[in-house]
């Protein structure tokens, strides 16, 4: 069977990528928009804060819990049957969400549009591992890099004017022009990859389905609860045991199973391909988590509204996507611990840099400056990352291995967002004790007088991403060279190990 990019498909594997591309900026978008929506959700369909919280929750929770399966999916059946699957699913739901007359309807049509995004996110990267060859792959991720990066940052600010505008049912109503023009393209350009027969796994299925959606719930809902009682004898700490647990049974599971495993471990050889998937975990957590402080500053401290806080985040956004291109390039022909290096040292010192800067009489342009340098630590991270984790891949696998790279990268993103709203109440804690604690209800009643307290609560909190992504270096400064690098003369690449 080819398993290079033109072989495949006969043509150039761009155009597919392009189509793909579409729908995984509108799916990622998604994840963050409803955050802004937030108050006015609550005022129109008479929610409180403790129901309308699983909008955002029953959509993560949908979306990471399947991702092994779904990636696995890509495989059996093929990536563009799934992903058009999933692309169905997902427009329809967002069509089913802006249409909801309660909050309960609303997060039952979320369950449906998550399933419909862990469908779709896997096949993506699935395509570019069957269909790029390995010395261009750098190229094609540093697109899909770029998507993934812009498009968490975009979300708030999207949702931002669509809610100040038009009303919150339109941050779902607008991904239905977009879903079907993303469909159309899907079935036009993306090729019919060959399909790989696979005998499903039923009791790895259950394992895997069971085991993380005990630990993601446990993370993502800690916070609510206090990481404490959730009913009974039901706690927060006692879900993500037992879903540590019955991950670990997953394993055990695979490493015995003699027919044809869900995850095949042998991928996980691939020095590679761990160290990339250990990488990913902590950028996941670092976007999702450095987000919290600087908007609760924004809107608490300096008084911005929300659509103007989410402005920050513009310069980071563009200064992502101008270099993505630029890296592409860099990734397919240089030692990726090179080029992700420059990613991983930056992203650090950018944090370091905003948290001493997080100060009530900061000037805006001193905002901006550290969050431009997070726009380039993007711009080299997210490719060079997510090429080194797929250019060893067995085509046969393409799928699964795709599914467990975003799995790592949504688990990263769950423990962003639950460790940083720990950190954020225990500095508010130690800086402002007569406070209640909770970040998100002191900087609706923050008095003037304790506005520099509140500030380096934010600005320390920056500190713990900037302290988990020294990991994410560790990793990538072990990259092993690629195969394709190689086997090119001596010159033509940077030498690697």
């Amino acid at each position: 069977m080819a398993q290079r990019g033109h072989a495949v498909t006969g043509t150039s594997p761009w155009p597919a990528l392009w189509a793909l591309v579409v729908g995984f900026f509108m799916i990622l978008v998604d994840a963050t928009i409803v955050s802004v929506a937030t108050p006015a959700i609550m005022a129109d369909l008479g929610a409180d804060v403790a129901s309308v919280v699983w909008v955002t929750s029953a959509y993560l929770l949908a979306y990471a819990v399947p991702l092994l399966i779904t990636g696995r999916l890509g495989d059996r059946f093929g990536p563009k049957q799934v992903y058009s699957t999933g692309l169905v699913i997902f427009t329809l739901a967002s069509l089913w969400c802006g249409l909801t007359a309660t909050v309960a309807q609303l997060i039952v049509a979320r369950i449906v549009q998550g399933l419909g995004a862990s469908l779709m996110t896997p096949q993506t990267m699935a395509v570019i591992t069957r269909t790029f060859p390995a010395d261009q792959r750098g190229r094609a991720m540093s697109l899909w890099g770029a998507v993934a990066g812009i498009a968490t940052l975009v979300g708030p600010i999207l949702g931002g004017v669509l809610v100040d505008g038009l009303g919150w049912e339109w941050i779902f109503f607008v991904n239905v022009p977009v879903g079907v023009v993303a469909l159309a393209l899907a079935l036009r350009l993306v090729p019919d990859l060959p399909t790989h027969v696979h005998r499903f796994d039923l009791l790895g299925v259950a394992l895997s389905g069971v085991g993380m959606f005990l630990l993601v719930f446990g993370i993502q809902e800690g916070q609510t609860f206090d990481w404490g009682t959730i009913a009974g004898p039901i706690s927060v700490w006692s879900l993500i045991i037992a879903g540590l647990v019955v991950l670990a049974a997953f394993v055990f599971w695979q490493v015995r199973n003699r027919g044809e495993p869900l995850l095949s471990l042998a991928l996980f050889r691939d020095r590679n391909f761990s160290l990339a998937n250990a990488a990913i975990t902590t950028v996941g957590f670092t976007v999702t988590s450095m987000s919290f402080p600087l908007m609760l500053y924004a809107q608490g401290v300096r008084g911005l509204t929300p659509t103007q806080a989410a402005l920050l985040l513009a310069p980071m956004a563009v200064i992502s996507g101008l270099l993505a291109p630029v890296v592409g390039r860099l990734t397919d022909r240089h030692h990726p611990r090179h080029i992700a290096g420059i990613g991983m040292v930056c992203f650090p010192v950018a944090l370091f840099w905003l948290a001493t800067v997080l100060v009530p009489e900061a000037a805006i342009w001193q905002l901006l400056l550290p969050l431009t340098l997070i726009g380039v630590a993007s711009a080299f991270v997210w490719a060079p990352i997510a090429s080194t984790a797929t250019r060893n891949l067995p085509m046969r696998h393409a799928g699964a291995g795709a599914g467990v790279y975003n799995t790592t990268r949504q688990v990263g993103a769950v423990l962003g967002s639950a460790c940083i709203a720990a950190m954020m109440e225990a500095r508010l804690a130690a800086l402002l004790p007569g406070t209640s604690g909770h970040a998100e209800a002191a900087v609706t009643q923050l008095p003037p007088a304790q506005y520099g307290a509140f500030a380096a609560a934010m600005g320390q909190s920056l500190l713990l991403p900037a302290g988990v992504l020294l990991a994410g270096l560790v990793a990538v400064l072990c990259f092993a060279q690629p195969l394709h690098l190689r086997r090119e003369p001596a010159g033509a690449a940077v030498a690697g190990d």
